[in-house]
């Protein structure tokens, strides 16, 4: 265990920039593909943002909130960017869609893309050294665990759903019933967890694999010696 875990932080010291790019570059993209399937869906573009004081509300909870439980329930709910479309045919105007960025959720979108840029630079130059078959499913798992973190992280809005922003409106807006989408709604936390336990598998195997690599090389190495 010690030293695959040596194996991960070395990799990842190795190739810091990279790791940070593909890790940024991926939160990024999952949220900008968000935001293009509303302008698709919907077919209009956003034309209001809103902006939160996230932490003078952080204050707020936990000053007013006795419960550490509470307190933390309420915080992850927490928004700090709002983006979406007001339709101003009724009075004021009403947010028809939009995507809300909470950084409790953000959070969890950057693990997930930190622990994909983690396998992939893992498994990156080391398809030689492990099985096709343990290659091709560490790669589903991966792909599974990368799946469920990212539809249970989506904090999407949709004036039909007529509740705060959560990850079954994407379902929703799929097609999917809205009685059904909401009445699915509690599993999102179990999914996400499910899904993280996946990509963790998915890395400690491709490092596991990086290991033997090493040792297969030592070996032959201490051969060539003798």
């Amino acid at each position: 265990m010690a030293r695959i875990a040596s194996v991960i932080v070395r990799t990842i010291a190795n190739n810091a920039l990279r790791w940070w790019l593909i890790a940024i570059g991926l939160t990024l993209s999952y949220y900008m593909f968000l935001m293009l399937s509303l302008v698709v869906r919907f077919g209009s573009l956003p034309n209001y943002v809103n902006f939160y004081d996230w932490i003078s509300s952080i204050r707020m909870i936990i000053s007013s909130t006795p419960s550490l439980r509470d307190q933390i329930y309420i915080i992850r709910q927490e928004w700090l960017v709002e983006i979406g479309y007001m339709n101003y045919d009724f009075g004021l105007g009403l947010s028809e869609w939009s995507l809300v960025l909470a950084p409790a959720k953000m959070l969890a979108v950057f693990v997930l893309s930190a622990l994909v840029a983690t396998y992939v630079l893992l498994i990156r130059g080391r398809r030689k050294s492990c099985s096709t078959f343990l290659a091709r499913t560490s790669g589903a798992t991966a792909g599974m665990g990368a799946g469920c973190v990212g539809v249970a992280s989506i904090s999407l809005y949709w004036v039909v759903c007529c509740s705060t922003p959560t990850w079954v409106v994407g379902l929703a807006m799929l097609g999917l019933g809205v009685s059904t989408s909401l009445w699915i709604e509690p599993i999102g936390p179990w999914l996400s967890s499910i899904g993280f336990t996946l990509l963790i598998i998915s890395v400690y195997v491709a490092a596991s694999q990086s290991v033997s690599g090493d040792e297969l090389s030592e070996s032959k190495e201490i051969g060539r010696t003798r």
